[in-house]
């Protein structure tokens, strides 16, 4: 297998994987002339950033140098005993070299997004919302009190958030009304949002008594789920 493929593949995958946009990664076959004395080969991973394209990492294959410097400098053996072959070798390394900063930037410009939603009294307005993938999200849900001057109302929140605290990073507000908080966890990237109201009380019917608003940041659909089923549900989604 040629590694400096196979780990090129793996770096684009994580990138993928933390919800980086694939159409906006660009791989650069480094010219010869261009690449480091002792690389046989070198990739950098570009992404298309607001200002230009610009490298997140290189992706070299280093031979043997580096071990070959150790044993000059060292006088110590550091090759390998291969038992299926029966040879001694000094082993070749391949090395991704990625800068958190920049990978933290990409991040935040491919999940920055804006658009139309409506207001608590139907007028639409601009929504501005980090669509960060799920599992790389700093909060993960928000819990809210539909009232927060109706102490039932609260005591019950806080005893959902209590209950997920311990599975996840969970944010608690009760200031405002519900749609500007969920405004707020939309601008920092916060996928769910749990709203605790008269229905999880029981006021509208025994049968949704317990249970709670889960909505999706992206969709803002909204869904009744049973408070003990809650931590099951939301963990599900974010891995």
């Amino acid at each position: 297998m040629d590694l400096l493929a196979y780990w090129l593949k793996e770096r684009i995958k994580f990138y993928e994987e933390i919800g980086i946009s694939r159409k906006r990664l660009h791989i650069l076959d480094v010219p010869e002339e261009e690449r480091a004395f002792y690389s046989k080969g070198t990739f950098d991973i570009e992404y298309e950033f607001p200002f230009g394209r610009q490298e997140l990492e290189g992706v070299a294959y280093r031979t043997d140098y580096d071990l070959q410097q150790h044993i000059k400098a060292s006088g110590k053996a550091l090759d390998y005993f291969d038992e299926e072959t029966k040879e001694r070798f000094v082993p070749h390394v391949v090395e991704p070299s990625a800068g958190v900063d920049r990978t933290v930037l990409a991040l935040i410009c491919d999940a920055y997004d804006e658009d139309s939603a409506p207001d608590e009294k139907g007028k639409m307005e601009t929504r501005i919302v980090m669509r960060f993938h799920s599992r790389m999200a700093p909060i993960k849900c928000a819990v809210f009190p539909l009232l927060k001057n109706k102490e039932v109302l609260v005591a019950k929140a806080r005893e959902v958030q209590a209950l997920l605290r311990s599975h996840m990073n969970v944010f608690y507000d009760e200031g405002g009304a519900i749609g500007r908080r969920y405004r707020r966890q939309d601008e920092i990237g916060t996928p769910f949002g749990v709203t605790i109201d008269f229905e999880t009380l029981g006021e509208k019917g025994e049968e949704l008594r317990d249970t709670v608003t889960l909505r999706d940041r992206d969709s803002m659909k909204q869904e009744r789920i049973a408070i003990k089923d809650l931590v099951e549900t939301i963990s599900s989604k974010i891995r």
